[in-house]
């Protein structure tokens, strides 16, 4: 085929028609099978004209599709007028030059639609390293069949001079060894970048009780953030409105606050190469003390997103837990309790305001049990937003730690800890004691033993040692 349907991967203003094999394990909507697909091809900036679909039982090796499809396929983008057809699966280089030669089209796969699109919306130095990256290692093992220019430079001609005689070098062995530079000199970049972030992270999570906002992509994550919060993330009801982590302060009354974290979306058959470039981003997610998983339940494919987000979450957690039992056995430590612990977790339906009717909702709380129906714009005084009220009680309750009624005692010098009693906790009954203070408070277990991790002196009167964590239902949401 002509290779230069291949010089160009931005699929702007072109008319596409979309593909897919559906095989006996495929993750997809059977009520609406080209539904994610086209909403990426149209994010992407492409007109989809048609569709065409074919049931396997395994995947054709040279071609991913049947031969018989592929002729097919030509003929549907004949009579359509299409220049792009769009596999929802990642196929190999060989596929992709297989599927041109028969179609005589620009062929692209599920992978470089996304990695499109994340290239189009980054907008952070930190993002663009990510995307760069991911786009690199896509294309590097695609050299040979992306590009035609394999041609000896200058080899064999008597007329080129000195130095240029000789077989010469492969163009694409210089593609590839250029890909291979560029790729080191980004890694190192973002390595240097990620490094002051996780550092950052770590103080954070050291001072502060950390919530990650979660879920699958376009679920309103982002809308939920700027609701509970003054961040200012932007939201769009689009794929990928949100490339990187923002995280700002949420106010929870009395005195309390946590740090919240607005995270990248989670999608099904997200390229690996670009979990692995955004494994920084998404790990955040896993050192918060708290994830709120939105679920968008008025979408048809909810219950397949809610899947993907677990699956992706539990991979993320394999990965972390193993990290960690690594480290803890180099430094000689082999104490299970010291190896990190996956955080709790909380499933809000959001968007309960589209479900046509409260069955529906029914269903899910029954399929997961103590989640929090919600609403994630934000409400008026005359109209609160559904269930925003009840999950900061909630989040607060659970940043505290159970309430417990203690006498303490702890230094007069020690007057940041002092504040942040008066703050964060009620002070019932106050006294002197020599150089102590002896307070009579209502405080939650987490904030008293924040207040000891930082080095504070304080005690409590004897027969008093706060209760051992019990499950609440509070717990058990959170669970």
């Amino acid at each position: 085929m002509n290779t230069s349907k291949r010089d160009e991967v931005k699929i702007q203003s072109e008319r596409a028609v979309l593909a897919a094999v559906r095989l006996p394990d495929s993750r997809y909507n059977p009520d609406d099978p080209f539904g994610e697909l086209k909403a990426l091809a149209e994010q992407a900036g492409a007109v989809v004209v048609g569709t065409l679909d074919q049931m396997l039982q395994r995947p054709i090796a040279g071609t991913y599709i049947g031969t018989g499809k592929l002729d097919e396929l030509k003929a549907l983008c004949d009579e359509l007028g299409a220049q792009t057809v769009i596999f929802d699966h990642e196929l190999s280089p060989k596929q992709i030059a297989n599927i041109e030669k028969t179609v005589e089209r620009k062929i692209l796969d599920r992978s470089e639609v996304i990695l499109d699109i994340f290239a189009s919306r980054a907008t952070t130095h930190e993002a663009k390293l990510q995307v760069e990256i991911a786009q690199l290692e896509y294309t590097y093992p695609r050299l040979r069949s992306m590009w035609a220019h394999l041609e000896r430079i200058a080899g064999g001609s008597a007329s080129g001079g000195v130095g240029t005689r000789g077989p010469g070098e492969q163009q694409l062995e210089i593609d590839r060894r250029l890909v291979q530079r560029r790729k080191g000199h980004l890694k190192q970049e973002l390595d240097k970048i990620q490094a002051r972030k996780e550092r950052s992270v770590e103080k954070r999570n050291i001072d502060n009780f950390t919530v990650g906002l979660v879920g699958y992509t376009n679920a309103g994550k982002s809308n939920l953030f700027n609701s509970l919060t003054e961040g200012g993330a932007y939201a769009d009801d689009r794929l990928f409105a949100t490339l990187m982590t923002r995280t700002r302060k949420w106010d929870l009354g009395g005195g309390v606050d946590v740090m919240l974290s607005d995270t990248v979306g989670f999608v099904r058959d997200l390229p690996h190469n670009l979990v692995a470039s955004f494994k920084a981003t998404l790990e955040e997610a896993t050192h918060a003390d708290l994830l709120l998983i939105v679920l968008d339940v008025s979408d048809p494919a909810a219950e397949l997103h809610y899947k993907e987000v677990d699956r992706t979450l539990q991979e993320l957690f394999d990965e972390v837990s193993k990290a960690s039992e690594k480290a803890a056995k180099k430094a000689g430590n082999d104490r299970a309790v010291d190896h990190w612990q996956p955080p709790k977790r909380l499933v809000l339906l959001n968007k309960v305001d589209r479900l046509k009717n409260n069955s529906e909702l029914l269903i899910w709380q029954q399929r997961v049990p103590n989640s929090l129906p919600i609403s994630a714009l934000p409400g008026t005084d005359d109209n609160p937003s559904r269930g925003q009220a009840e999950l900061t009680g909630l989040v607060r309750e659970v940043s505290l730690g159970e309430i417990q009624e203690l006498t303490l005692s702890l230094p007069m010098r020690d007057a940041k800890a002092l504040h942040t009693l008066e703050t964060k906790a009620e002070i019932l009954d106050r006294d002197y004691e020599d150089d102590r203070v002896i307070v009579r408070t209502r405080v939650g277990q987490r904030l008293l033993a924040e207040l000891r991790s930082r080095g504070s002196d304080i005690r409590v009167n004897e027969g008093q040692d706060p209760a051992p964590p019990r499950t609440s239902w509070r717990d058990a949401q959170t669970s």
